[in-house]
């Protein structure tokens, strides 16, 4: 069992940050929380999720222009983007790292379960991202709120990678965050049959 403090920093006091403190995030940082999220996984180990780290001046100007206004200054103000997407030829990749079956030809040639199989698990993915970031000491901000068709075509020119949401990551600012929203109960959420 983890202790309280870990329990703390991953979920019961863990928020969804819009504001930021001027404090960069580091390579080094940036390198573990892959180190780590690479672990969780993934259904026949798909690994289908490639993050873009949106880190530079030049590189945010270019995001600026695929957010919905709402996303705008938080995440020019962040210190780090990253763009959770997932690769539409993930199951090339699959004779090594699902070597015990031929899981390429599950999803070769099969558009609509290569797209399920590879949101679903790059969503999966991400997750596990955010859960990396906060135990490297960083905080988090899942968003929406942006124009994937522009987005991919602006980063990812060749069409074989598709955005799915943003994750802005750094030192968060507390002082801009919202109360805590009510969750629901496990009656209300949960069954045990």
């Amino acid at each position: 069992m983890l202790t309280d403090d870990a329990l703390d920093t991953l979920f019961r006091k863990a928020r969804s940050h819009n504001g930021w403190l001027d404090q960069d995030v580091s390579e080094n940082q940036i390198n573990q929380i892959y180190a780590l999220m690479k672990f969780g996984p993934t259904a026949a180990n798909t690994c289908p999720a490639r993050i873009t780290f949106v880190r530079s001046g030049d590189a945010k100007e270019r995001l600026k222009a695929h957010l919905d206004e709402g996303n705008v200054e938080k995440s020019m103000a962040a210190p780090v983007v990253a763009i959770i997407s997932y690769d539409t030829e993930f199951y090339e990749k699959l004779p090594f790292l699902f070597p015990h079956a031929d899981a390429k030809s599950w999803y070769a040639g099969n558009p609509a379960k290569i797209k399920s199989a590879g949101e679903m698990n790059a969503t999966l993915q991400g997750a596990y991202f955010m859960m990396a970031a906060r135990t490297v000491g960083l905080d988090c901000g899942p968003m929406g709120g942006f124009n994937s068709d522009t987005l991919d075509k602006e980063f990812f020119a060749d069409g074989k990678t598709k955005s799915i949401f943003l994750c802005a990551i750094g030192q968060g600012d507390s002082s801009k965050i919202f109360p805590r929203s009510p969750r629901l109960s496990f009656d209300e959420a949960c069954e045990i049959i």
